[in-house]
């Protein structure tokens, strides 16, 4: 029996895809914190930018736009972490098959190993019972019974 798995490449392959989607899903996680904390930033910034009471109308033309431009910089933000979060749910998916790609070929290692161990057992008691036939066959031609005592 081959005692060599044959498609331990392919497992090792299949770790490092495995490991490159982890990475990747891993990126997009970041992705998501860094464009949830431009969305809190954005959202601070609107908040401190409160319309004018009182000026002239330029002053509070100029406020009400600049608001506005903070709020579609806000709504920007929020599309970022949708996005982001949609970008990880793909990653997601992809680490899942690829562990599932990579659990199929460890599954094939691990009956791989299991008939080379089961036919080590069968060499070993096939080796085991030869010897007690030899040992039997020995005695009988010297002249010994196993019956008796030798005490």
């Amino acid at each position: 029996m081959n005692r060599l798995f044959k498609l331990a490449p392919v497992l090792r392959a299949r770790k490092a895809q495995e490991d490159t989607a982890q990475g990747a899903l891993n990126q997009s996680r970041a992705e998501i914190r860094h464009a949830q904390a431009l969305v809190k930033r954005r959202r601070l910034d609107l908040v401190g930018a409160d319309a004018p009471s009182e000026g002239s109308a330029r002053a509070m033309v100029a406020s009400l736009v600049a608001r506005q431009s903070l709020a579609a910089s806000l709504s920007g933000a929020q599309r970022m972490v949708t996005d982001a979060e949609a970008v990880e749910r793909e990653r997601l998916t992809e680490l899942a098959d690829a562990a599932k790609r990579r659990r199929a070929v460890e599954m094939l290692a691990e009956r791989h190993a299991e008939a080379v161990r089961a036919h080590d057992l069968k060499v070993d008691q096939a080796n085991l019972d030869e010897l007690a036939v030899t040992s039997k066959a020995r005695n009988a031609a010297r002249g010994i019974d196993e019956g008796r005592s030798l005490a």
